[in-house]
């Protein structure tokens, strides 16, 4: 509860905004076009991953099934959250009034930390799955099942979940977030709220570490097969070069859209002196600072599906021809240096 308000339950806290300005700046138009768009995204992906998942090699279905899990992940977390920011938009409805017992906010809050770190968790096992498959590939079975990838998927789920649900177990709180239409963890000075800031944005990180470390590893083995002396009898498979240049776009994007934010949460609730006050104000300018990394890192949800769209090989075979003409006399070449000459 808050120091200066004993009457409203513990996710309300001030928030520095006037009704007349929450009316200027709270359209529903860009909230609602926002997730159109990501949903519309989303679905296509999933169309295109539904065709692409007939047939294929095992180790292929295994990696688009990841992409599915993330790609679901991505459309249920632009359609949740989605919903409540636009009825808010829409109706200004008066938060407290509406959930005195604080249980949509939390709601909110569980959403927005699980659909927020779940693609990050995503990427950080596809990268692993991948490091695996290229650099120890006799390390582990030949080809990993898919229903070992969708468990690998629930697992992620289930520890985002599981984070998610802290604040609501006491380990933290989740707030009202300016500009009154949203929820999330606070960005306060007491120690439950530092420590689930730092959990929530130290595991984001390291996620995103973990996938730049391995995707770079991967990345440097497959230019050695294909520049290194065993380069005419082991040259990669297409499907692999694929899918490493799909992984790696899913890498950048992501550090791109959460690591403002991460860092941000990270300063936040380690400054000296706190940025939140004993009323749990925060100054405008945070309020307004966070908003903005939140807005980018929601890109997220929109860049993952295209990234997969336009980086298959039917696409960027059209868009550069000769590149596949190239690929495919490459690959005859070992197959050439291996016929009899007549003598």
């Amino acid at each position: 509860m808050w120091a200066n308000d004993s009457a409203r339950g513990p996710c309300f806290r001030p928030v520095n905004i006037t009704l007349e300005e929450r009316r200027l700046i709270a359209s529903p138009w860009f909230p609602a076009s926002f997730c159109l768009v990501g949903l519309a995204s989303n679905l296509l992906a999933l169309r295109v991953l539904a065709g692409a998942r007939q047939g294929g090699s095992p180790v292929r279905s295994s990696f688009l099934t990841f992409l599915c899990g993330l790609v679901l992940t991505d459309f249920m977390g632009l359609l949740i959250t989605g919903a409540i920011v636009v009825s808010q938009h829409a109706m200004l409805f008066d938060w407290p009034a509406v959930d005195p017992s604080c249980r949509l906010c939390r709601f909110m809050g569980v959403a927005m930390v699980f659909f927020g770190l779940s693609p990050l968790l995503l990427g950080a096992a596809m990268a692993s799955e991948r490091y695996l498959g290229i650099t120890r590939p006799f390390s582990r079975p030949a080809a990993a099942s898919r229903r070992r990838a969708w468990a690998t998927v629930a697992l992620v789920w289930a520890a985002a979940l599981a984070l998610g649900l802290l604040p609501v177990l006491g380990l933290g709180r989740y707030t009202l977030q300016y500009p009154g239409s949203w929820c999330f963890l606070t960005l306060g000075p007491a120690p439950g709220d530092v420590a689930f800031g730092l959990l929530f944005a130290l595991l984001g990180s390291l996620s995103v570490g973990l996938s730049f470390l391995l995707n770079t590893i991967s990345v440097a083995t497959l230019c050695h097969v294909y520049h290194g002396q065993e380069a005419a009898q082991q040259r990669p498979r297409d499907c692999e070069v694929e899918m490493m240049a799909q992984l790696t776009g899913i890498m950048v994007v992501a550090s791109v859209c959460w690591m403002p934010l991460l860092v941000f949460i990270a300063q936040t609730v380690l400054r000296s002196p706190p940025a939140m006050d004993p009323a749990g104000q925060l100054s405008r300018a945070t309020e307004k600072q966070l908003l903005i990394y939140l807005r980018v890192a929601t890109w997220n949800q929109i860049l993952d599906p295209w990234v997969y769209i336009l980086f298959r090989r039917a696409v960027i075979r059209r868009l550069q021809p000769g590149l596949s003409a190239r690929s495919r006399s490459l690959s005859l070449q070992p197959q050439l240096s291996r016929r009899p000459t007549m003598a």
